[in-house]
């Protein structure tokens, strides 16, 4: 097991001082470490994983030093498209030290919109002629695999990706930050949110905890999970899923239960939506301004307007929330508000210990939605 400090060390060692990346499950203890150990100019945690790799192509181009980006492997779909026209060796050549958590490796027990991209990650970084090696597990052996790494986009300008198996990196708690003065917990406002919609709408979950949560309320109260889609990877494309469900089933309300993180990651969305202008699509972002379920990493949810870009994007009805209160309120009004409705609800950081995931299977959890559908 590595310890976060010595790996940054090494890092550092090799003259590297820039970070960015997607936050991951995997790599949560060394991005915890680099947050409290970096300024925010040296690292930026990206809206998504390809715009991390044009954040570290233009360091370079202004440094000529090597970057380092991190990444879940299901980040990797974001990368292509930089890493094959950008950086490759028959474009700019520009190199660039990739940290790619390694969720779904084969052997090891996962969540199922894991598995496949735990089969495929080593191919497809292969296909991409992007060296690659599995980071060592010892301290003895990490400044070895590092200098061959840095040795290796010295001399010929390329990436190389360093994959980073589960446990891989002892503890390290991120520094508290400033107690939240927010009341709302996102566990409360999404069961606030869910209980006050009609038999006949349609939920579509992003993925992580709010997926999760809406899972146990529906449990808690025996409800069927018949009216939820449960969007269990895609991160950032849940808001899509709900507008062409709502365009192609207008008879049915449809409310996307979304995050900040994932709002960002792909935020153009937000412009599609306002200009399609579906009369019966509700867009709920819980922001509590963090990554939470992958180590609670920042976003810059708090420091952006959401509402105003939504209303900027075309949306009929932009709200915000932050108290019990005023969301109670707000539900019973949401149906017969002009739509689309883009509704903010900050919430406090954080997640029960014990919080449950959903027990039906991805498969299961379409057909049935489909079924529902029908009626």
């Amino acid at each position: 097991m590595i310890s976060p400090s010595y790996f940054y060390q090494t890092l550092q060692k090799q003259g590297v001082d820039f970070f960015s990346g997607v936050p991951d499950s995997l790599l949560k203890n060394l991005c915890a470490y680099i947050t409290d150990h970096s300024d925010r100019k040296n690292h930026i945690i990206a809206a998504n994983e390809g715009a991390a790799v044009g954040l570290a192509a233009g360091y370079h181009l202004a440094t000529g030093k090597i970057p380092v980006v991190y990444m879940q492997n299901s980040g990797l779909g974001n990368t292509v498209n930089p890493l094959l026209s950008l950086t490759d060796k028959e474009v700019y050549n520009i190199p660039v030290l990739l940290l790619i958590g390694w969720r779904g490796e084969p052997g090891i027990k996962d969540e199922p919109q894991h598995v496949k991209q735990g089969k495929v990650t080593l191919p497809l970084l292969e296909a991409m002629n992007i060296k690659t090696e599995v980071l060592v597990e010892e301290e003895d052996c990490l400044e070895g695999q590092i200098s061959r790494c840095f040795s290796y986009m010295n001399e010929t300008g390329e990436p190389c990706a360093l994959i980073v198996r589960k446990g891989s990196f002892s503890e390290y708690e991120l520094s508290v930050s400033p107690e939240s003065v927010l009341s709302l917990s996102r566990e409360e406002a999404v069961r606030l949110v869910a209980g006050g919609l009609s038999k006949e709408d349609i939920v579509v979950s992003t993925t992580g905890m709010i997926s999760r949560e809406l899972f146990e309320y529906r449990e808690s109260v025996r409800e069927g999970h018949e009216r939820d889609f449960l969007t269990v990877g895609s991160m950032g494309h849940a808001s899509q899923i709900a507008l062409g469900l709502a365009l192609n089933a207008s008879h049915r309300k449809v409310y996307c239960f979304d995050g900040d993180g994932a709002t960002i990651m792909h935020m153009g969305a937000l412009g599609i939506i306002g200009s399609q202008s579906p009369q019966n699509y509700y867009h709920i972002v819980f922001n509590n301004g963090a990554h939470d379920s992958v180590g609670g990493q920042p976003t810059i949810g708090f420091e952006l307007n959401l509402p105003g870009i939504a209303r900027h994007c075309g949306y009929a009805t932009v709200l915000s929330i932050d108290n019990k209160e005023g969301l109670q309120e707000t539900v019973q009004r949401l149906p017969f508000l002009p739509s689309p409705v883009f509704l903010e609800i900050k919430v406090r950081k954080g997640a029960r210990r014990d919080l449950g995931r959903p027990t039906v299977t991805p498969v299961e959890n379409k057909r049935k939605l489909m079924d529902f559908l029908k009626r």
